[in-house]
């Protein structure tokens, strides 16, 4: 209706021969301006409170609740794994060479099939005490068993639980002892039923509160080579502003989603490994201090980490001795060796 009533006005003017031209231009800007519809922004709405170890957000009775740990198999012969891309965090180290290992930290989401379920070392009880969690794991080196007991872990361990709390799965075409799996629901049923604590005690990370680019190095692609013949690549994608993953030289999937595993932010830790039996256990020095780098968004940043004691967090910092924000979503930590063999493009 105004446009039209603008229009009406120029052709009043014109007709009456008492139109300057500034008049002219001036109606004719409303007139394109009344047509140019208002960009509005449009902001996301957040529903339910972040996680604190992903900065996703969900509803709150499930952000409260108790992390879960969880020991992944990573052998060939156990690939891929079922609902590890529903972790926040994942953690690969180092085993009995040349295998790694993955254990996952889930709050928030709740996997109808987890598996394959291995066995904890030493250095990933260190790792799990950040978080008091519900560990789940099939056994554990001598060690491994000594401290989780002597700790008082909220343990849920496959060789003395029922096979309606872990179980061989005989649809997924693995042998043993690469086939037991499990489920969230079973996890927290089982918790609750054994009378572990429903709240966990700890402190998460710092969050950007959206997704936030950080200056430093190139990092499109990240290869780390724990092994001759044990890689780890991640691959930028800039249209969807995650990594993808790759182990050995293929595509890393989710079995349970058939989804490519992908990461927000890229934690590299490096700490001292060495050899300590026969068997070729590792002990990993993760107390103390040491250098790593931080990862997001195709850029890298040098940082140092922080660990005062067993049950201390880990801390990890900027060159100027800042904790570091990570951005919103999955963070897989990587821990390496000193001078690792890492290449960043």
């Amino acid at each position: 209706m105004k446009k039209f009533i603008i229009i009406l006005m120029i052709l009043s003017l014109i007709l009456l021969g008492g139109c300057r031209k500034d008049d002219v231009t001036q109606l004719e800007e409303e007139i394109l301006k009344e047509e140019s519809p208002v960009e509005e922004e449009i902001q996301e709405v957040k529903e339910g409170i972040p996680s604190s170890i992903s900065g996703l957000y969900a509803s709150e009775d499930k952000v409260n609740r108790r992390p879960v740990a969880i020991m992944f198999d990573n052998h060939p012969k156990a690939r891929w794994q079922s609902g590890l891309g529903q972790a926040e965090i994942v953690y690969e180290f180092m085993v009995e060479a040349p295998y790694t290992r993955y254990m996952g930290i889930y709050l928030i989401n709740d996997p109808e099939s987890i598996g394959p379920v291995r066995s904890s070392r030493p250095y990933f009880v260190t790792t799990l005490l950040e978080y008091d969690p519900i560990y789940v794991r099939v056994g554990g080196s001598v060690q491994a068993k000594k401290d989780i007991n002597q700790l008082k872990i909220a343990d849920i361990d496959g060789l003395s639980s029922s096979n309606k709390v872990l179980w061989k799965n005989t649809k997924v075409g693995k042998k043993a002892p690469h086939n037991t799996y499990t489920s969230m629901e079973v996890i927290r049923k089982t918790g609750e039923e054994r009378g572990y604590r429903l709240n966990g005690d700890y402190k998460g990370f710092k969050f950007y509160e959206d997704n936030t680019d950080i200056e430093g190095f190139s990092a499109n692609k990240v290869i780390i080579n724990y092994y001759n013949n044990n890689t780890t690549l991640y691959t930028y994608n800039p249209e969807e502003g995650v990594y993808y993953r790759q182990k050995d030289g293929k595509d890393h999937y989710d079995e349970l989603t058939k989804l490519p595993i992908e990461a927000k932010n890229i934690i590299i830790q490096e700490a001292k490994t060495k050899v300590i039996d026969n068997e070729g256990r590792l002990s990993i020095d993760l107390i103390g201090e040491g250098k790593g780098k931080f990862i997001t968004n195709g850029k890298g940043i040098d940082i140092k980490w922080s660990k005062k004691s067993r049950n201390s967090k880990t801390y990890y910092y900027d060159e100027k001795g800042r904790e570091i924000v990570l951005n919103p979503g999955i963070t897989w930590i990587q821990i390496v060796n000193t001078e690792p063999n890492i290449n960043i493009e």
